[in-house]
């Protein structure tokens, strides 16, 4: 078989997935794309939100920016950046004592070139995600794999049952879709049963994770007191980062948008509270103040807000790697892929090193059939 009559259905649309996707569609295999969101982006998605006087205002509520050290890595981002989806946040970061109440260890610009998205984080997902070869499709969530030992294929099927067609080859870029955790928050089975790749299946039981609020805040001056765009925080036991949102390249300056992010104990503290489930409107509003008044703690004279919110990322933050030297989880035999920066390491470098790597393992494995 060569690879134009070749299906691959990759599931998940953060980076991982968009990359895997894309490369497959370049090397000629037809893919389908699904995620159940709206849109495309994962961690990388932007929020939008509306202010009280109705302008529309944009939060990268997930991965603020990246850096890059590998070669193949730079050579996407290249392009991505000559196609004007990607630039340069030029701009000053640090770290802030809250027990001395001082900012230290500012880095000067230049030290790592830090990336964006332009407009948006997403933007890079966005256009991987409608690449020729690529047919999206998103808030289509699936229910269940099923392989197919007499027609050599896998069977997709939505979470109605319906069959949404079958594949020579597929990827999960969403580790929840084969985790136990699929089943605590949604009240149904993993979507994928890994049973027949007992190695695989304990590799990513045994995935730590960290839990995160993120607090996106929008005010009408510029917190001019603060003196650098992105900080880390010390002795927090609240906060672990913050970033100017609006400081970006090809964001809107309407407001000063700033996002900050929790600290892992006390997104689980909050988690133990409340369970896995999608939080209620009344435990956000919660977060959201007990954050802003651990902001407002630090003496940088914070004002009130004319927007707060918060949201959850439930267990979207590996805390440890589980496929660093194949840089993807492989099934030669059933023509499984299984990628995500949880195989690397846990940033976007890492997950689009694994997405390449899957559509490596598949692009290979079907010119051979």
């Amino acid at each position: 078989m060569n690879n134009a009559a070749s299906k691959v259905a990759v599931v998940g649309s953060g980076i991982s997935g968009a990359v895997c996707a894309c490369t497959l569609a370049r090397n000629g295999i037809s893919v389908t794309l699904f995620d159940s969101a709206r849109g495309p982006g994962g961690r990388m998605s932007q929020r939008r939100e509306t202010s009280e006087d109705g302008k529309e205002m944009l939060f990268d509520h997930g991965a603020p920016f990246f850096t890059v050290t590998n070669n193949d890595v730079l050579a996407l981002v290249r392009e991505w950046e000559s196609g004007g989806l990607v630039t340069e946040w030029k701009v000053n970061l640090g770290s802030f004592d809250c027990v001395s109440k001082k900012f230290v260890n500012i880095q000067q610009d230049g030290m790592n070139k830090k990336y964006v998205g332009v407009p948006g984080m997403n933007s890079i997902c966005k256009a991987l995600c409608h690449q020729p070869g690529v047919e999206s499709k998103f808030g289509v969530g699936v229910g269940r794999f099923e392989w197919l030992e007499d027609k050599n294929l896998w069977s997709v099927s939505g979470l109605d049952g319906q069959s949404l067609g079958q594949f020579n080859g597929v990827v999960a870029s969403d580790k929840n879709v084969v985790s136990p955790r699929f089943r605590d928050v949604t009240g149904r089975p993993p979507p994928l049963d890994l049973t027949f790749a007992p190695d695989l299946a304990v590799k990513l039981e045994e995935i730590p994770v960290n839990p995160c609020f993120a607090l996106m805040l929008a005010f009408s001056k510029p917190l001019s007191p603060i003196p650098v765009k992105g900080f880390s925080f010390q002795d927090s036991e609240v906060l672990s980062w913050a970033h100017c949102d609006s400081s970006k390249p090809g964001r809107s300056a309407h407001s000063e948008r700033w996002v900050l992010h929790s600290t892992a104990d006390y997104a689980r503290t909050v988690i133990a509270q409340t369970g896995l489930q999608k939080p209620s409107e009344a435990t956000l509003k919660k977060v959201a103040e007990e954050m802003f008044q651990e902001f407002q703690g630090t003496g940088l004279s914070i004002p009130l807000p004319i927007f707060r919110k918060a949201h959850r990322w439930g267990s979207a933050f590996p805390a440890a790697s589980i496929a660093k030297e194949e840089r993807c989880l492989w099934d030669v035999k059933k023509r499984l892929a299984i990628c995500g920066d949880f195989c690397v390491s846990p940033n976007v470098e890492g997950a689009i090193l694994s997405g390449l790597a899957a559509a490596s393992k598949l692009t290979e494995i079907l010119s051979c059939l």
